[in-house]
């Protein structure tokens, strides 16, 4: 008999402010590896582009709300200063979403 399956992590990440070098597939195996360890399975990871922001932000808060995703995860808090300061943008995700916001590097 197998478990119940594990609740959907989305991952939001601004490609400018990654580190020099890293590759998207590196970024993703980063996403996956940290939804495993917290006991998710990682869903999609929404990227915004310099010139795309904040298309994928916007992207990212209704996917969660349509599939009723528990958790969203970001390489940093700077990552979600899309639209302002993080940390009222952190709980606006949480608030608006009801999802946890989890940071992987704090």
């Amino acid at each position: 008999m197998t478990g119940s399956p594990q609740p959907l992590l989305f991952g939001y990440l601004r490609v400018r402010l990654l580190a020099p070098g890293i590759t998207s597939v590196e970024i993703v195996e980063q996403f996956e590896a940290y939804a495993r360890t917290e006991g998710y399975a990682l869903g999609t990871v929404f990227i915004d582009q310099a010139h795309t922001a904040p298309a994928g932000f916007d992207a990212l808060i209704e996917a969660v709300k349509q599939h009723e995703v528990r958790a969203i995860a970001v390489p940093t808090l700077d990552h979600l200063a899309v639209l302002g300061k993080p940390p009222p943008l952190t709980e606006f995700l949480q608030r608006t979403t009801g999802a946890q916001v989890f940071v992987m590097d704090p």
